[in-house]
């Protein structure tokens, strides 16, 4: 027994899609997406996307790697294992640098792949979209725009009516 995933509606050129993406977005729905063959300038307006928040989780790895690396070569400078090398300071800012930046770029290398996987729901095995084989033309010349069964404003009739206007074809992905 198979349930219904979404609402898929099929255009043919990018300014159709990108009409309807903003009656959607004007309607409220809140779990959908647009798919595209090639990227559409103006679609993420369109759809009323706000910066990815990926870029906190950058920052936040690439901010706990410069302090992480700090309070490493403190800890093991200047009161794990104390050595006086040629009267230099148990610990100082300027040699620990080196370490600092590589760990900065390390883990906000890390925390760019977690964020992006962690917001994309990855990994995810199977898509209900990827067996719709009218869905296959995506990456050929077609444009979908999919309205999940699950979004709060979600009513099969109305979607239906929503995505009609300049639509070539409307029907329902099982999961």
């Amino acid at each position: 027994m198979s349930h219904a995933y979404g609402i898929l509606a099929e255009y043919d050129t990018p300014a159709a899609a990108m009409a309807a993406a903003q009656r959607v977005r004007d309607a409220g729905y809140t779990r959908w997406d647009v798919h595209t063959p090639f990227p559409v300038h103006g679609m993420d307006a369109a759809m009323g996307m706000k910066n990815s928040p990926v870029g906190w989780f950058t920052f936040l790895g690439g901010l706990s790697g410069y302090t992480g690396g700090m309070v490493m070569i403190w800890y093991m400078n200047a009161y794990n294992y104390e050595i006086v090398v040629g009267g230099k300071p148990m610990f100082s800012g300027f040699y620990a640098f080196p370490v600092c930046y590589e760990l900065t770029i390390l883990l906000g290398a890390f925390g760019s792949i977690i964020g992006m996987l962690i917001l994309n729901r990855l990994p995810r095995l199977h898509h209900p979209l990827l067996k719709n084989m009218r869905f296959a033309t995506v990456t050929h010349d077609k444009f979908f725009v999919v309205i999940q069964c699950d979004d709060h404003k979600y009513n099969e009739t109305q979607t239906r009516t929503l995505l009609q206007t300049g639509a070539k074809h409307i029907e329902m992905v099982e999961e």
